[in-house]
């Protein structure tokens, strides 16, 4: 099929190219830290509340990172950002297979990944706050869903290739090669050339910079909405993947592949959803696509309470991977297009850090309910409070077709 002229000029600008290259690799790499950090830790301990505490330790330092990356997005150059946000990156999750070598070191996964939490803060802030320079603010929700797509794309083979080279040769051989995808998208980045932004010749007050994003956030009457119903969102969602792994390893007693295959399905709705979400918000609106995503995503992890099968639970997590991929690019595309350049970064890192603040505890929260009640009643709970977050957007101004406008 012919594609349309502002698909083929925007897949022909040599940046974006390279760019949309190098998140693909370092998005597929991501996968199969994804599966393997929580095999190594159930592997080694047996536990799921393990696996919540570190998955919530590392969301706090993200969190910790948010409140200063948008600052130094907004002051810094974002090109080198994203290498110098790379290259740490490869250097820590190096350590853990070297490591490890020596004998498991449990200790070492509660410092490294707490660190490469904190630095992709800032690369993802960055890498947000530049898009819109790479393509023109009237085309960010294009470009982010080409890049969503993509991403998932990787996701779909990363997580089979993940649960496969764990089988075979250990979780520490998948991470292995996070490490190297870093490196790779490192390279890219390096290719890149992204336009400096406009930097205000008179800074403000340290504290007045830090609130900047905030303020904006709050003074903006449909942002205000998204940032707080995202947050209680992101509470009942972070720690979704290691339940799923959970209820895959301990209720259905799949092994590593298994689970690998499970979470590359999944990544399949992530895909399908990037690549309808122009069309659909162009028909539909932001409110109306917005809040619908979210209803159908608490229905999909309510769903899983009651499948008892791998296929069933395969397909569940594409329906929510997909509701996901549309809602989040959604709320991304509308901060980008209303958000002045130079406050992107602080926009984008104050979004990230209020809403992230409550995962971490809920990710901890979640998993000690599974460790302790099972995985069943801890879908429901999470599925019932997705449902009663889109209840209450639509009785405010995140209903609105076209916030964009205002």
């Amino acid at each position: 099929m012919k594609q349309p002229v502002a698909a083929r000029s925007l897949l022909r600008r040599r940046d974006f190219a390279v760019f949309w290259g190098a998140q693909t690799f370092s998005v597929a790499g991501d996968s199969f830290a994804l599966i393997a950090v929580p095999l190594l830790i159930l592997k080694v301990t047996g536990s799921v509340a393990q696996m919540g505490l570190l998955t919530g330790i590392s969301g706090a330092a993200g969190v910790l990172a948010g409140i200063f990356a948008g600052v130094l997005v907004d002051r810094l150059d974002r090109r080198k950002l994203l290498l110098a946000s790379d290259i740490v990156r490869c250097l820590l999750y190096a350590t853990i297979p070297l490591a490890w070598l020596g004998g498991p070191q449990i200790w070492l996964l509660y410092t490294v990944l707490p660190l490469a939490a904190a630095v992709g803060m800032v690369y993802s802030v960055a890498s947000v706050a530049a898009l819109p320079t790479l393509v023109g603010e009237e085309r960010v929700t294009e470009a982010n869903g080409k890049l969503f797509a993509t991403s998932a794309a990787a996701g779909v083979l990363g997580p089979m290739l993940a649960g496969l080279v764990a089988g075979w040769f250990g979780p520490t051989a998948a991470i292995a090669i996070n490490a190297g995808s870093f490196a790779v998208s490192a390279a890219g980045v390096y290719l890149v050339k992204i336009p400096r932004h406009e930097v205000p010749a008179v800074r403000e007050k340290p504290w007045r910079e830090l609130l900047a994003g905030a303020i904006f956030l709050f003074r903006h009457r449909v942002l205000r909405v998204l940032t707080i119903l995202l947050s209680f969102f992101i509470f009942l969602t972070l720690g979704l993947t290691d339940i799923v792994i959970f209820r895959l390893k301990e209720d259905l007693g799949q092994p590593d592949g298994v689970i690998g295959v499970v979470l590359g399905v999944g990544a399949v709705g992530n895909m399908l959803g990037a690549a309808l979400v122009t069309r659909l918000r162009g028909r539909l609106g932001f409110g109306p696509l917005w809040i619908g995503a979210l209803a159908m995503a608490g229905s999909a992890i309510a769903g899983i309470a009651f499948l008892g099968t791998v296929w069933g639970v395969a397909a569940i997590m594409a329906f929510y991977l997909g509701c996901v991929s549309v809602a989040g690019i959604c709320s991304l595309s509308l901060r980008q297009q209303v958000t002045p350049a130079h406050l992107l970064g602080r926009v984008t890192s104050a979004f990230w850090t209020i809403h992230f603040s409550l995962g971490p505890l809920g990710a901890a929260a979640l998993t000690w309910g599974a460790g302790h009640y099972g995985s069943t009643p801890v879908f429901l709970f999470a599925g019932i409070g997705c449902l009663l977050i889109a209840a209450v957007a639509l009785f405010t101004p995140a209903r609105m077709r076209h916030p964009e406008t205002l």
